[in-house]
């Protein structure tokens, strides 16, 4: 890790916020002033209740508001993306090799998703992962906005500093969210009924909330924690993907993340945005395949389907995925096929090959991508408009406390 040689480490002398931290906008008073008297009397008390709101609540609303825009523009590809990394986990287990894949890149995949649910299709799980974005980005940027304020007057290293806050903020709203993105997950791997039964899942959820009733009913809480461990290796992606982020806004920009001032650094912004994604996600995509493999798969299973075929050594007719009457030491019914990371990495290797890791990365990288613009550029917008009607709240305040005085 390099260090920051060339720039002084914080000392007792230097406020924290305003050498390294989120800082106020820089506009001149006679420009809030003008615009404040232009604005009337509604906007100037829209100025001052904004400019009242601590930081924290607005790092959360912007969070949010960023995660719902970016969830919205990029569903139909996190749909493309779950089916590719799943495709391969719900064949019989006397497959050693899928006969023929279902799902083929970008383009095919959505024309397999279009021909056999149509538009909601490719909008199954949007309900999840809007009700997963909310508190996950709120939860995220605002403990990483504090916790790097933290870190940096206890580590002299800005890279260290931003890492650690990084990893906190991640590991808050991963343990805060999993259930959420577990039932997103489930709904997007979901296939239609009318699929090869090699390639069906195991259940057939209604919508977000019969998802949670029948994995909760069949299966108990532990289901919504499936993939935890590689969902917390995944750290590893926000511990590269913000500290680039904010190296790469500085040299573009002047600014770290969340400031502003009178110019526009949109350009800035975007590259900035574009390079730091590309980077982690390039590093860390294997563990996403992991998560969505755990995630994908049930600790136990009804005897029969609504169609009638039985599943995982349940005794019936169709295909089984694994030997019937084993049972696992808990008294779970059938052993998983995946088990722990290491066994997990081991099955897939076995069974599918080193290709199966980056399955998806493609679409994932056109997904990705866009889905990170699309969060931090209305990040970075909503905390530009905070800073300015904060700015111009707190001139309006000074003004009528000097005509009071």
């Amino acid at each position: 890790m390099a260090t920051d040689s060339p720039e002084s480490s914080p000392s007792p002398s230097n406020s924290t916020r305003s050498r390294y931290a989120t800082a106020t906008a820089e506009f001149s008073p006679d420009d809030a002033t003008k615009h404040a008297r232009s604005s009337g009397s509604s906007f100037s008390s829209l100025a001052v209740t904004f400019g009242s709101i601590p930081n924290s609540t607005v790092n959360a609303f912007c969070g949010a508001s960023a995660g719902i825009a970016s969830g919205i523009v990029t569903c139909p590809l996190d749909v493309i993306k779950t089916r590719l990394q799943a495709q391969g986990s719900f064949r019989p287990r006397n497959h050693t090799r899928p006969s023929k894949a279902i799902y083929n890149g970008l383009v095919g995949t959505a024309r397999v998703i279009w021909k056999e649910d149509g538009v909601r299709g490719m909008y199954r799980g949007l309900g999840p992962m809007l009700l997963g974005y909310i508190p996950t980005w709120a939860v995220y940027m605002s403990v990483y906005d504090y916790s790097k304020d933290f870190f940096y007057t206890k580590i002299e290293n800005k890279w260290l500093a931003r890492i650690s806050a990084s990893i906190t903020a991640g590991a808050c709203s991963t343990l805060a969210t999993n259930p959420i993105w577990v039932v997103k997950t489930r709904l997007m791997s979901q296939v239609s009924s009318r699929s090869l039964e090699e390639f069906r899942s195991p259940w057939q959820y209604k919508n977000t909330w019969d998802a949670f009733r029948h994995m909760y009913k069949n299966e108990g809480i532990v289901a919504f924690y499936s993939g935890l461990t590689p969902a917390l290796l995944g750290l590893s992606h926000v511990a590269i993907q913000f500290p680039l982020y904010e190296f790469f806004k500085m040299k573009f920009t002047g600014l770290e993340m969340g400031q502003t001032n009178e110019s526009a650094h949109w350009t800035g912004i975007l590259s900035a945005t574009i390079l730091s994604k590309i980077c982690a996600t390039s590093a860390t995509y294997p563990h996403e395949v992991l998560r969505t493999r755990l995630q994908t798969q049930q600790r136990s299973l009804p005897p029969q389907s609504p169609e009638g075929i039985s599943f995982r050594g349940h005794s019936g007719y169709g295909h089984h995925t694994r030997p019937p009457g084993t049972s696992s030491s808990d008294g779970m019914i059938n052993l998983p096929r995946y088990r722990g990371m290491l066994r997990t990495c081991k099955t897939i290797l076995k069974e599918e090959g080193w290709r199966a890791f980056y399955n998806g990365m493609g679409t994932n990288m056109v997904r990705a991508v866009p889905a990170a613009v699309t969060t931090m550029m209305t990040f970075e917008s909503l905390k530009s408009l905070h800073q300015r009607l904060k700015f111009e709240g707190e001139e309006i305040e000074r003004q009528r406390r000097h005509l009071e005085s």
